[in-house]
């Protein structure tokens, strides 16, 4: 067959211009969803910000001193305080969404001998500049080393400021907001953030498998900065902060809570369903976010079930009797306490629901009027 299409050819064929043409078109329908990836790439790239903790002056300080110093081998920044309060060190210029912290930690613990102190040092995000409002994950080393495991199980923790400190978070949801992890005290730990949305996940010393998964961060605020973190009777030290926001997930805070919902219940001892009803129960008070919460309950676990609760900028607590066999296997139930805490993102929500002492484990919902 004679080929019309020879390199010496003085003039393009054909086959050449409908695949100039084809690639042409393809560029031009791409180049929009490209240049977008690229911006938003590059967005994320250019508003990363890096800070070597090598000196103070990014740092606002409350409740103790911030100064340069050396920890082991390595050019820091060191926090101690003289009260009994903790000390907070806002980093000027920080602000994140989405995205990734990644920080060197170290503490050494200066109360005397006798006194136990596991050793307290973390990493705020989503913070205010005042310490107020903030999310956060802190490391206790030598809990880490003890031999009682219920100790060990305490080495790693997640707080949210004010209103979920680790001792409600840990008698309301007992080993959810905590975790074990290989610590040591009185060297380095690399510490990474990743977040997601409401979720965010904590990694020690490179590995790729998280220490703690937070879902259903309890933070009033989407957005803030990042403070370094240390406690009264010891030296926290910080080096090497890198934060890198990315393109954040769309939620928003403020999502009502009222209507009906389909709530799916995965819990440590099966799968349950049922329909929460919910309604405004008054008005809040002026000024006030907050808001009372009341319906029902049907499905699993009984039907028309009075439900109390309440709603805080997206945030509900809800609870109800829940009817539960006495014994396994058996059909007499009697009442137990069931609780659900979560977010209400648009028509959907999420969160954590328990029935005491019964089952365990994460709710989902969707809004079906």
């Amino acid at each position: 067959m004679l080929n019309l299409c020879m390199p010496q050819a003085s003039f393009p064929c054909r086959t050449h211009i409908g695949r100039a043409l084809a690639l042409a078109l393809i560029a031009a329908f791409l180049a929009p969803a490209f240049g977008r990836a690229w911006q938003q790439t590059s967005a994320a790239f250019a508003a990363a910000q890096s800070y070597p903790l090598t000196e103070t002056a990014a740092l606002s300080v409350i409740g103790g001193k911030a100064e340069p110093a050396e920890y082991l081998g390595r050019k820091a920044v060191r926090l101690t305080t003289q009260q009994q309060s903790d000390i907070f060190a806002y980093v000027n210029g920080s602000v994140i969404q989405d995205g990734v912290i990644d920080l060197d930690i170290a503490v050494k613990i200066t109360t005397p001998p006798g006194v136990r102190m596991p050793g307290f040092t973390g990493l705020a995000f989503r913070a205010r500049p005042d310490g107020s409002h903030y999310d956060m994950f802190y490391l206790r080393p030598r809990n880490a080393q003890s031999d009682d495991q219920a100790m060990r199980n305490h080495a790693v923790q997640y707080v949210a400021k004010p209103d979920f400190d680790w001792y409600p978070l840990r008698r309301q949801w007992p080993w959810i907001y905590e975790s074990w992890a290989d610590l040591k005290p009185e060297t380095w730990t690399h510490v990474r953030i990743e977040l997601h949305g409401r979720t965010a996940r904590l990694y020690l010393n490179g590995s790729s498998s998280p220490s703690l998964i937070v879902n259903g961060l309890k933070g009033e605020d989407l957005s803030g900065g990042v403070a370094l973190w240390g406690y009264p009777g010891e030296e926290s030290y910080f080096s090497n902060l890198r934060v890198i926001p990315v393109n954040p997930q769309p939620i928003h805070n403020g999502s009502d809570a009222t209507g009906k919902w389909h709530v799916v219940f995965g819990s440590d001892y099966g799968r349950y369903e049922g329909t929460l009803e919910l309604h405004r129960d008054g008005t809040a008070a002026s000024g006030s976010q907050d808001a009372a919460l009341a319906g029902t309950w049907s499905g699993d676990f009984g039907s028309n079930l009075p439900v109390t609760g309440a709603w805080r900028n997206g945030y509900v607590e809800l609870s109800f009797a829940a009817n539960w066999p006495k014994e396994y296997g058996k059909p007499e139930t009697e009442p137990v306490p069931a609780k659900l805490a979560g977010w209400i993102d648009g028509d959907k929500a999420a969160g954590r629901m328990k029935v005491e002492a019964r089952a365990d484990g994460q709710w989902s919902a969707e809004r079906v009027q």
